[in-house]
C-alpha cells in the first residue's frame, strides 16, 4: 500500500542538467556528479550514468533492509555486503531495466541467508517500488 504525503519522514531532492551527458546535484550539496552515457551506450564513460546511481542506491537500501529483517530473527548480518546490478537495455517502449541483487551473508548458513535475503526483498522500498515493474533477480 503506498504511504501517504503525512506519512513522509524524508525527502530526498535532487536536479539532473543535460539527462544522461550533465551533472546532477541534490539540493544539500552532498551528491555533485558528472554524468556521462557508458561507452556500450556510444557515450565518453568519463563520468557516472544513471544505473550506477540507480545500484549504489538499491544495494544500500536493500542492506538496510537485510539489517531490519536479521535484527527481527535474531541473526548475524555483520559483515554481510549487497551487490545490485543494473542493466539497461531496448525493449517495446524504448528502453528499460533489469536488475539482479545479489548477498553475501557470512555469518550464517546458506539456508538462512536465503530466507533473510527473500525477507529482504519483501520489505526493501527499492524492491517494492519495482515489484511488477522491473525484473528484480535474486542471487
Amino acid at each position: 500500500m503506498p504511504i501517504q504525503q503525512s506519512d513522509v519522514l524524508y525527502t530526498a531532492v535532487a536536479t539532473a542538467e543535460n539527462g544522461r551527458d550533465g551533472r546532477v546535484a541534490t539540493d544539500d550539496g552532498r551528491l555533485d556528479v558528472v554524468v556521462s552515457p557508458p561507452v556500450e551506450m556510444g557515450g565518453s564513460g568519463t563520468g557516472t550514468n544513471p544505473e550506477q546511481l540507480f545500484a549504489a542506491g538499491y544495494s544500500a537500501c536493500f542492506q538496510g533492509a537485510l539489517a531490519v529483517v536479521a535484527r527481527q530473527e535474531k541473526a548475524d548480518v555483520s559483515g554481510s555486503t549487497v551487490t545490485a546490478k543494473v542493466g539497461i537495455g531496448k525493449n517495446d517502449d524504448g528502453f528499460g531495466l533489469v536488475v539482479e541483487i545479489s548477498a553475501t551473508v557470512p555469518n550464517v548458513d546458506p539456508q538462512t541467508a536465503k530466507a533473510l535475503v527473500d525477507k529482504a526483498h519483501q520489505v526493501c522500498p527499492y524492491s517494492k517500488a519495482t515489484r511488477g515493474n522491473i525484473t528484480v533477480t535474486l542471487v
